[in-house]
């Protein structure tokens, strides 16, 4: 059976869709991920653009509510919100038993100047949030 893990963000537009998408592309074997916003957005599209440069293709992902998912009554091993750590306080606690992680990371929604500049950026916080996949999959030791 997989481990359930809900990534949740302010927008589901960049972040959690990033870590969904690692967790679901690298290790399906063992996880099943899925991510939410608080206030849904629109995929990034430059974050899918940074996905696509390496492979993964989100560009058929739909932004989702916190609230949808909770009106399903699922419940997750692991929620995990990946906010800006001077926006922690905007993301929800999920009820349930699942245990509850913070990883903070910039918000590409707020990166300034050129695309390129910006694909840049967005590709520093892809690569953090890899890494905090690769190690939480490590530290599960599955």
């Amino acid at each position: 059976m997989n481990i359930s893990i809900l990534f949740v963000c302010i927008h589901n537009s960049a972040r959690s869709q990033i870590a969904e998408a690692f967790i679901n592309n690298y290790y399906s074997d063992k996880f099943k991920a899925e991510s939410a916003g608080i206030v849904p957005g629109n995929l990034n599209p430059l974050v899918v653009k940074s996905l696509n440069e390496i492979g993964i293709d989100i560009s058929g992902n739909k932004t989702k509510s916190v609230n949808d998912i909770l009106n399903t009554g699922k419940s997750f091993d692991y929620v995990i919100t990946v906010c800006e750590k001077e926006a922690a306080e905007k993301c929800p606690v999920f009820p349930g038993n699942g245990i509850k992680l913070q990883w903070w990371f910039l918000d590409p929604s707020k990166f300034t100047g050129t695309e390129s500049q910006k694909l840049e950026e967005i590709s520093i916080v892809r690569d953090e949030i890899k890494s905090a996949v690769d190690k939480f999959v490590e530290e599960i030791n599955l």
